[in-house]
């Protein structure tokens, strides 16, 4: 493992906090301090019982992260619609909830943007309540508590202690530390892919012509990147070896900048061994014979004229490498698709898998969107193809990334 990991637990987690009205709102600043040191990204729905006790100012400040309160603000919904707010996230975290919170998470209102939040989430959820003594035993906010449990909505218990009312008893809200704790146990890195090693290449590689050209192409490394982003969410210790892109690296892990295919190609095979290898790199397949150490100036109206030598085939290195990963995918960028060319480059090449993209127009480079089909060759030698179609590169990722760990724990 990364030894640098473990302090920051929650390295690129998403979680959406909702903060409901009570007193215990104000406790929400701590805690949205305590995940963002633990290194969760924290977006914040401040209802309007919240925004009573604390302001979307502070929220705003501490999280650094734009506050969402109006379920019908067009501003909101061209920004991110409550849809996507409810499903970009890693976990949907309620704190404090109040009693009328839960009640109405327990009967299905959805009549802001919290409630309908709470109904369109595919994603887990936790809730902390928090309320006077007498309103948490009640039988009807028990038997809300027990409904949401039942639904698979995971209940912080409230302490036992001083209230702000001046009663004494159970429904104080728990104690930030122990919410931030069961947050770091349920999102952090330790997961299905801890212990793994994942190598990931990204972006393109330009190949020199003189100190100021180069041969080069237009690959954003915006999916290698957000593969590498999935694989550590996951808990795998991921080096990313990217080439000259202007999106930052993502958190956890190591990154290494290189500039040309060669540097890829060596950087790759000094950092065996790994259990994972996706080369998802755009790689130059040529480079110039010859650098000019000088600018290569126009003579007249003549033309120049370069002679290209193949550059190193990572892909298929990593794969007759004595250190051959176990699991090793590839990518290939097509104008014209066609499965049956690409199954016959997965044999030719070794790998695995083959991530199959569609760059017709060059529709693919730059965007945050990707097409794709995914190869795949089982340990019989059977080969079979899966249209993922178009999605996110950050969804597209994920999903490589559940395969990947659903493959590896299989015997």
């Amino acid at each position: 493992m990364n030894p640098a990991l473990p302090s920051t637990p929650l390295f690129d987690r998403r979680v959406l906090l909702i903060i409901s009205g009570g007193i215990a709102a104000y406790k929400s600043l701590d805690l949205i301090r305590r995940l963002r040191e633990r290194g969760a990204d924290v977006r914040c729905i401040l209802t309007s019982g919240g925004a009573e006790f604390i302001t979307p100012l502070s929220v705003a400040a501490l999280s650094e992260n734009k506050v969402y309160s109006d379920l019908f603000s067009l501003t909101d919904e061209q920004e991110m619609g409550h849809i996507r707010l409810a499903r970009d996230t890693d976990l949907v975290l309620v704190c404090p909830a109040s009693a009328n919170m839960i009640a109405r998470f327990a009967s299905g209102v959805a009549d802001d943007l919290a409630s309908t939040v709470l109904l369109a989430t595919d994603k887990p959820i936790m809730i902390a309540p928090a309320m006077n003594p007498v309103m948490y035993a009640n039988t009807a906010t028990q038997n809300n508590l027990a409904k949401l449990k039942e639904r698979g909505v995971m209940i912080l218990s409230p302490a036992v202690g001083e209230m702000a009312c001046g009663e004494h008893g159970e429904g104080r809200l728990a104690d930030v530390m122990d919410i931030t704790k069961s947050v770091v146990e349920y999102l952090g890195v330790f997961g299905p892919l801890s212990g793994k090693r994942a190598l990931v290449t990204s972006g393109p590689t330009f190949e020199s012509i003189d100190p100021v050209r180069f041969i080069g192409n237009h690959s954003s490394g915006k999916q290698g990147h957000a593969i590498a982003a999935a694989l550590a969410r996951l808990g795998a210790d991921v080096t990313l070896i990217t080439g000259p892109v202007h999106i930052p690296p993502p958190r956890g892990g190591k990154t290494i900048a290189v500039v040309s295919a060669q540097e890829m190609h060596d950087a790759c095979h000094k950092n065996l061994p790994v259990d994972i290898a996706v080369c998802a790199a755009a790689v130059a397949d040529f480079r110039p014979e010859k650098h000019s150490d000088s600018k290569i100036k126009k003579s007249g109206n003549d033309g120049l004229t370069l002679r290209l030598i193949q550059n190193p085939d990572i892909l298929k290195s990593l794969c007759q490498s004595a250190q051959r990963p176990k699991l090793v995918i590839g990518f290939a960028a097509e104008t014209d698709v066609n499965i049956q060319s690409a199954e016959e480059k997965l044999k030719r090449k070794g790998c695995d898998w083959l991530v199959l993209n569609d760059v017709q127009n060059g529709a693919v480079f730059g965007s945050d969107h990707n097409a794709f089909s995914l190869i795949t060759r089982d340990h019989n030698g059977q080969i079979t193809t899966e249209n993922w179609g178009q999605d996110t590169k950050e969804s597209l990722a994920r999903r490589i990334a559940d395969k990947i760990t659903s493959s590896l724990a299989r015997p």
